[in-house]
């Protein structure tokens, strides 16, 4: 068969609806973990800002084995199943249930208990959702060779993502203590169990209608662990991807993390108005990444965005206090960049790989990777108490419980440093590293029409072993 008889498979809405099922489950649970962790253990328990520091680090160096680790053990299955649903399904239980024991430490607790409970929780919960976020990334370059088809699903699964990251950030809103409220912690606890199983069961759905292509678990033989080290530390599309990828997980991490500060010190009003600040432009900015990646690509995309973000996020930590809001609107339409291409650009990488060494190694790629951006949620998280406590920031453990809203304008900049300054020049040098990507233009345009005739080349031979 010739190249040009060969065309990539297509999938229907229904299944691309389907697909981002999973991400809302994904996004609920890590949206609210991103967002409730740094308040909760600093500001709610009074967990000093050296503990959550040393939690980080062991947190990071945990995170720099088990991704690459589970990435290699997935792409080496051999299964009916398949390489990639069984862990998803079967871990979905599993991260629920770590989920919850992260919000059950026992309150008046020693520091090193807290410590204790908070790092051993983390590695838990951090676990079991690398599992599942990393074999559902791999799944994405499987199922079909079409950009735009990759890009389709990818805009399900951030639009039902974002849901599930703005359902993240207003449950905690609705239950977390607030001035004025009681001090129980049973609401806030009671809504983290709702949390966990919805999505656990969110997940599941997804792997009861997503079928993997067996001709790449069953046709493909895995390589030794050292070539497969090798292949992927020589891929020069891959390192310049990651490394640019470091600084949009740096970006959301802070982002995140900081949010519940803005709002109840810098601009103290509801939270819920600078979630829809920032959610609404990102939910109309996914679906217009469609026509600008078809002018300008996705790698051209994906730098325009990333500059429009960072250039709205720097603005914010200098701007007058009522032009915040207008800063975080426009942050939130360039972060429909990240949130859309960057796996459709790692799944061109995967393609390129294929065709290196004849295999699918999705699970090598996106685990080296979180291998490589995973240590930005840890320097986010270390980054956020350490700012916060050399700018004076006074905390509601050591003001006896309650919330302090005359904080020194010291501690309200170094918020806005979190969450504008940092982020914003992190952005800007992600779409800077781009330029050096050289997947783009006919060199990508070759390389989609070889994997096409690489894959039916494994479809026969899968069709020629079962008869």
């Amino acid at each position: 068969m010739t190249a040009t008889a060969i065309a990539p498979r297509h999938l229907s809405l229904s299944y691309k609806f389907i697909w981002g099922v999973a991400a809302l489950g994904t996004s609920l649970i890590s949206g609210t973990f991103g967002a409730l962790l740094p308040i909760f253990y600093q500001d709610y328990l009074g967990l000093a800002a050296r503990w959550i520091a040393l939690a980080s680090g062991i947190y990071a160096v945990w995170n720099a084995f088990n991704d690459p680790l589970f990435g290699y053990i997935t792409d080496s299955t051999r299964s009916k199943l398949g390489r990639r649903i069984p862990y998803m399904r079967f871990t979905a239980p599993f991260l629920a249930l770590t989920f919850i024991l992260v919000w059950l430490s026992p309150r008046g607790a020693t520091q090193p208990a807290l410590f204790a409970w908070m790092l051993g929780t983390m590695l838990l919960y951090d676990t079991c959702y690398t599992i599942i976020g990393l074999v559902y990334s791999a799944l994405l370059p499987e199922v079909t060779e079409s950009d735009a088809d990759r890009h389709g699903l990818q805009i399900s699964a951030s639009l039902l993502g974002l849901l599930g990251t703005l359902l993240g950030f207003v449950i905690p809103e609705l239950f977390r203590p607030k001035a004025g409220m009681s001090p129980s912690f049973l609401p806030l606890q009671v809504s983290m169990v709702v949390v966990g199983v919805v999505s656990a069961i969110l997940i599941i759905i997804t792997t009861l209608k997503v079928k993997e292509r067996p001709e790449f678990h069953l046709v493909d033989r895995p390589l030794p662990l050292g070539l497969q080290v090798r292949n992927t530390f020589t891929s020069r599309s891959f390192l310049i991807l990651a490394v640019a990828n470091f600084m949009s997980i740096l970006m959301s991490s802070l982002v995140l993390g900081v949010l519940f500060y803005l709002a109840d010190y810098v601009l103290q009003m509801n939270a819920m108005i600078l979630l829809a600040a920032i959610f609404i432009p990102l939910i109309i900015g996914v679906p217009l990444t469609t026509p600008i990646r078809q002018r300008l690509g996705v790698v051209g995309a994906q730098q325009l965005l990333l500059v429009i973000g960072g250039i709205a996020l720097i603005l914010l930590a200098v701007v007058p206090r009522p032009l915040i809001l207008v800063c975080l609107a426009v942050a939130g339409f360039g972060l429909a960049g990240p949130q859309t291409l960057t796996n459709v650009l790692f799944a061109e990488v995967a393609d390129e790989d294929e065709l290196r060494s004849g295999v699918r190694r999705e699970g090598a790629f996106f685990g080296v990777n979180a291998l490589i951006t995973k240590p930005a949620q840890s320097v986010a998280l270390a980054l956020t108490p350490f700012i916060l406590e050399v700018t004076g920031f006074v905390t509601r453990g050591s003001n006896q419980g309650q919330i302090y809203l005359n904080q020194p304008a010291s501690a309200l900049f170094g918020i806005k440093t979190l969450i504008g300054l940092i982020p914003g020049v992190a952005l800007i040098l992600g779409a800077i590293l781009l330029i050096w990507f050289p997947l783009r233009g006919k060199r990508l345009a070759k390389m989609q029409q070889d994997i096409l005739v690489l894959h039916t080349e494994k479809h026969a031979r899968l069709t020629e072993n079962r008869t």
